[in-house]
């Protein structure tokens, strides 16, 4: 009977021996470290040996003292390669059985940085389009006068300076639209993300001869339901501010890499979805500044010289449209921005 409680938990359950070898482990165990019990029983587990045998070290002193230990955001490397963030529990129960209950903190704290992520969108969203109500108003008193002043100019050569007040009014009313992002409806249709990249590549061929692509696309993608030109348009904004960053760097041999993935039970935010449309972007540039990264997707906000700070502010907008959003890990050589696309409408 407890052997049934157990195995139909979420928590991921280990039982050791006091040689740390494995006793039995429950099928959330099996799941969470990428095990088969009946391959890793009466052997060490590789993954749990921690950076520099740190949890190991911890197990053994559980037994040793026959006392509980926990310890937190410890990393394990699984035999795939991929490395967790988990909190783990080691209780003896006998002096040769020790319990390791392990509870995976990636999931938690991804979700917690998504959630934190969508709130500074929304507000982002609210100030702008208060900031760009309060200042269009103006602008067209402003440009409906120089119009009228125009008319009653004596001296045609003074209509010049009415025309540029007109042409920077225009200007400044352009740029609130661009920080509104994108106004037309989203047309939500059947779409092969391969052909949004394939777009994307060849616009970027074209304007940067030095610039080197990759491609790893998976063929198994299904269509996604989206806007096409807004998608292009995204993912456009991105690559295009990745090869920028690359050439201001003056990056000796600048690449990109274009990677396609499905992501089954994905949680974007608060919401589980079944399938997730994962497509990276992937730069050997010189990364993004640390002071910049917690706000990078807000308007105005650039680490280039020359950047308007518009590109990924409207590139995220355009993917909350479509109930999605993107992440991005960056450090010296290798900037990777994730799109993630839910694959079903949106509502």
């Amino acid at each position: 009977m407890y052997q049934r409680l157990l195995e139909h938990l979420t928590t991921a359950v280990v039982l050791l021996d006091d040689a740390l070898h494995v006793r039995w482990l429950n099928p959330a165990a099996e799941a969470l470290l990428a095990a088969s019990r009946p391959r890793v029983v009466g052997q060490w587990l590789d993954c749990l040996e921690g950076q520099d045998g740190v949890i190991r070290q911890v197990l053994q002193k559980a037994m040793v003292e026959f006392h509980p230990y926990t310890q937190r955001e410890a990393a394990l490397v699984l035999a795939t390669g991929e490395v967790i963030t988990v909190d783990f529990t080691a209780t003896p129960m006998t002096s040769r059985e020790l319990l390791l209950e392990i509870e995976p903190r990636d999931r938690l704290l991804r979700i917690s940085r998504e959630e934190a992520l969508i709130a500074r969108q929304e507000t982002v969203k609210v100030l702008t389009r208060g900031l760009a109500h309060e200042v269009k108003n103006p602008l067209g008193g402003i440009r409906g006068a120089a119009q009228l002043l125009e008319r009653d100019l004596p001296d045609p050569q003074l209509t010049e300076f009415t025309r540029i007040i007109v042409e920077e009014a225009d200007r400044l009313r352009d740029l609130v639209d661009r920080m509104l992002g994108p106004n037309t409806l989203v047309h939500h249709e059947p779409l092969n993300v391969h052909k949004v990249l394939e777009r994307v590549r060849a616009l970027l061929e074209v304007e940067h001869h030095q610039l080197t692509f990759e491609r790893d696309y998976d063929p198994s993608v299904p269509d996604l339901i989206g806007d096409e030109a807004q998608l292009i348009q995204a993912t456009l904004n991105i690559a295009r501010n990745a090869v920028q960053a690359m050439e201001e760097f003056g990056t000796p041999a600048p690449h990109l890499l274009l990677r396609t993935r499905v992501r089954r039970q994905f949680t974007l935010g608060a919401e589980r979805h079944r399938l997730v449309c994962e497509v990276a972007i992937i730069d050997n540039g010189p990364g993004i500044p640390e002071h910049i990264r917690e706000t990078l997707f807000f308007p105005m906000v650039s680490g280039r010289a020359e950047g308007s700070g518009l590109g990924l502010s409207i590139a995220q907008s355009i993917l909350h449209q479509h109930q999605g959003l993107i992440e991005c890990e960056s450090r010296p050589g290798a900037t990777e921005f994730r799109l993630l696309i839910p694959f079903e409408a949106p509502q």
